[in-house]
């Protein structure tokens, strides 16, 4: 069968007759859960390569949306989930475990894993498309076609040609609203939704604009001590550096000065990062330069937003979002909820940008990043980016939202479950210790039994494990610690360190 070129306005007309069937999918699924249906998961990371190399074990990423495993929940759901290399066998049934009230044969029996046994840095959308019989063993596992769609981590063009390759709709962003979750992209959506921003610059292209705008934000905002500098399409806070302005005149040129101390006054947040690369990959992508929001009582909250099927905007969840790196803009971890001082307020200002993000045509799930100060008693709300993916709040969450059967309450920015009980949690991606090396995933869940910190749907509280895959490796790990409040929460994922810690010493010393 020959398809079109990718990119080519053919491909670019069949992909959107094809997301032209997802509304009525959407209907059908919303109307009768029991409706028969596919969904097929690609949690390939196509984003800039050279970001992608910052982080450690980068490629089991593609095990965040094992979450989606939970969808077999619904009796007549069929689930295909393509990775790039094998996920062993414990990690499947760790997850096919946490299946409330579903068989794990009935489970499993509508479950299709599938891999490229391809362990180099491409993405994984490129890896399928460079194999046609794996693209047909997919195929052959679609019951129908007509009601299936393509669910992805973020949707860039390999994603738009892998759905027209597949036949199916996508169930994220157009990859032609890419720019709209570029650093400079969503600048311009702050200002169309009316949420406040910090001062700055976006679609700056090379060193002498980043001059200019330091130049013109240190003019215009006295007092100013530091502002960051960012590449458009920077990974979670990797893309950032940080400039201090003491030492700039105050009066006369001060161009010279800021041109001259640049390449060795930026602090960067990536560790392994220098001048010469950096205003490289900014010529290559562009980039933004704004204020760094100060302040003594600061927090870094998000909101959780999404475009369903239909082109109706709504907020999901908000969070506190745990950051680090050298200057706190590296994403570590998130707390659920955010603090009842603000998070109707972070909320709302979620809805705006989510409205205008319907409007300009985005559908499925991302995240606006705020930074909020405290000023008199009062907070102020910076939005500072969007997540145009499925990012590090969003398999919390769904985790949560799936084990419980729970929703979210837009009056009081709270999650309750069927019984009305509140839930809280504590996640990160980023639990890590050299000393967690060599532990595989068995042992990883014969520790988890023993030590009882386990999920329990029954009380509906314990730690949930993903990123398994990355902690022989790399002692990496992530975990989702939901309690009955914050406290409780908290509580889970320091034990749950304390049991790591105690338990792959012990096996060191033994």
């Amino acid at each position: 069968m020959r398809h079109p070129a990718p990119g080519s306005p053919e491909e670019i007309a069949a992909f959107h007759t094809l997301k032209a069937r997802l509304p009525e999918i959407f209907r059908k699924i919303t109307e009768n859960p029991r409706t028969p249906q596919t969904v097929v998961v690609v949690p390939s990371l196509s984003l800039h390569p050279d970001e992608l190399k910052k982080i450690s074990g980068v490629h089991h990423y593609e095990e965040r949306l094992l979450y989606m495993l939970m969808l077999l929940r619904l009796p007549r759901t069929n689930l295909v989930f393509v990775t790039s290399q094998p996920i062993h066998p414990s990690i499947v049934d760790y997850y096919l475990h946490l299946l409330s009230g579903v068989p794990g044969n009935h489970a499993r029996k509508r479950l299709t894993l599938l891999a490229c046994h391809d362990a180099s840095p491409r993405p994984l959308s490129q890896k399928i498309l460079d194999r046609p019989l794996l693209q047909q063993r997919i195929l052959s596992a679609i019951q129908d076609p007509e009601i299936a769609h393509l669910s992805v981590f973020n949707s860039s063009p390999l994603e738009r040609t892998l759905a027209v390759r597949l036949g199916l709709p996508l169930h994220a962003p157009d990859p032609d609203l890419y720019d709209l979750g570029t650093k400079s992209g969503c600048r311009e959506v702050f200002r169309e939704a009316g949420v406040l921003l910090p001062d700055g610059f976006e679609r700056l292209r090379d060193e002498d604009d980043i001059v200019e705008a330091i130049d013109t934000l240190i003019a215009r905002n006295p007092g100013l001590r530091r502002v960051v500098v960012k590449l458009n399409d920077g990974f979670s806070g990797e893309g950032n550096a940080l400039f201090y302005t003491e030492g700039a005149p105050e009066t006369g040129d001060r161009k010279p000065w800021i041109r001259e101390n640049l390449p060795t006054g930026l602090r960067f947040e990536a560790p392994m990062e220098r001048w010469e690369t950096y205003i490289e990959k900014y010529r290559e992508m562009g980039g933004v330069v704004e204020c760094f929001v100060e302040g003594k009582v600061k927090h870094s909250p998000s909101c959780q937003s999404r475009v369903n099927a239909l082109g109706e905007p709504m907020t999901i969840s908000t969070h506190d979002q745990v950051l680090g790196g050298p200057s706190g803009q590296v994403f570590l971890g998130c707390t659920f909820p955010a603090i009842p001082e603000y998070r109707l307020e972070i909320q709302e200002a979620g809805f705006s940008i989510a409205s205008v993000m319907a409007k300009r045509g985005v559908v499925g799930r991302f995240a606006t990043d705020f930074v909020s100060v405290q000023e008199d008693g009062d907070w102020k709300h910076y939005a500072i980016e969007v997540n145009l993916r499925k990012g590090g709040t969003t398999h919390p969450f769904l985790t949560l939202k799936f084990l419980t059967d729970g929703t979210y309450d837009y009056t009081t920015g709270q999650f309750l479950t069927p019984n009305e009980k509140p839930k809280y949690y504590y996640a990160s991606d980023t639990l890590h210790s050299d000393t967690y090396q060599g532990l595989t995933p068995d042992d990883l869940i014969d520790i988890a039994v023993f030590h009882g910190l386990h999920f329990h749907g029954s009380s509906e509280r314990g730690v949930v494990f993903h990123l398994i895959g990355a902690l022989s490796e790399f002692g990496k790990l992530g975990l989702v610690c939901i309690g009955d409040n914050p406290q409780q929460a908290m509580f889970l994922y320091n034990k749950t360190v304390g049991v790591l810690d105690r338990e792959a010493g012990a096996l060191r010393e033994g």
